[in-house]
């Protein structure tokens, strides 16, 4: 197994840092700085407060070659900073963009943490259901109401969901964020909700997909010979079976969870990685865009890596080589 994780982790490395070098294409060859430092002091800056504002962001540097200090380039110092987490300052308002993203962390995992916590229990649990009552009327109105679910955009949740619990029913906040453990509860019930009943109906229908082809395997039809219920062969032969396929849904769906849900931060204004993020779309502020591009990319390799570990623990037949 050590050489195996030997081997991947020398590939994530490279697939990060060949993200990074896209990051540079994107942000400092597509894009013009001049343009960036315009956006940042406004369009009608004098051409010395552009020069020191490029300056001071360390734009004003040869892009890739610097035949004077071939290490003195924007390249050279955009890799040195995101390998080294030395994310440095915000485009838009000077400030570090490590605080922000220590700030913004503790409201997105409030959100994500319960959202796979609760979400996955109550997908595997539905899904259990109407596998168990395959072909039939249960079966059938579960497909209908997952596929009905998938059909309605988040956007829909959340406005039905703070108009009806929030304005109407008064239940909770519309929006907002107070991280006195006193009230976040309040502050965070509706939001999860909605990002739980929203990602429901998908979950459901591929887990089910997944239980129905594990109970078609002929083990599942030896334990039936053997005289095990429906009930038992679901619970010990068909779920353990399935998890591999568990695992890597849920390694997909980490990366996302921790880099935060952009609708549902922006809409509850929940001010955690998701809202970072579109804030710094909406101003322009690339250097926070890179950060949040490459540590996404970070958590998909680190889930990666780690579903491959978790594939042994769930089935023992998998051998890492």
């Amino acid at each position: 197994m050590l050489a195996y994780l030997v081997r991947r982790l020398a590939w994530g490395a490279a697939t990060v840092v060949g993200v990074l070098v896209f990051l540079f294409w994107l942000f400092f060859l597509y894009a013009d700085p001049q343009d960036v430092a315009r956006r940042a002091v406004g369009e009608k800056a004098p051409p010395a407060a552009i020069a020191q504002w490029l300056a001071n962001h360390g734009y004003d540097k040869p892009a890739v070659w610097n035949p004077a200090a071939p290490l003195d380039t924007r390249l050279a110092d955009h890799l040195r900073r995101m390998l080294g987490f030395d994310f440095g300052t915000s485009d838009a308002d000077d400030t570090p963009i490590a605080d922000r993203l220590r700030r913004g962390l503790g409201p997105t995992l409030g959100v994500t943490i319960p959202l796979l916590a609760f979400g996955l229990p109550l997908a595997l649990a539905m899904a259990m259901l109407v596998a168990f009552f395959r072909d039939t009327a249960i079966d059938r109105a579960g497909m209908i109401a997952s596929v009905l679910a998938m059909s309605i955009s988040m956007l829909i949740y959340i406005l039905a969901g703070q108009f009806l619990l929030a304005k109407l029913w008064r239940w909770f906040p519309i929006s907002g964020f107070d991280a006195d453990p006193a009230v976040v509860l309040r502050f965070l019930a509706l939001p999860v909700a909605i990002g739980v009943a929203s990602g429901l109906g998908g979950e459901v229908r591929f887990y089910r997909t997944v239980f129905l082809e594990e109970a078609g395997r002929d083990y599942v039809r030896t334990a039936r010979a053997k005289g095990a219920g429906d009930a038992r062969v679901m619970a010990r032969h068909v779920l353990p079976n399935a998890l591999i396929a568990v695992v890597t849904n849920v390694s997909l769906s980490i990366p996302f969870l921790f880099t935060g849900s952009l609708l549902l931060e922006s809409f509850f204004g929940i001010p955690g990685l998701g809202a970072i993020t579109v804030e710094a779309i909406q101003a322009n502020d690339f250097s926070t865009l890179r950060v949040m591009v490459y540590l996404g990319a970070l958590l998909f390799v680190a889930a990666q890596i780690a579903a491959d570990v978790a594939y042994t623990w769930v089935d023992p037949r998998v051998r890492l080589g």
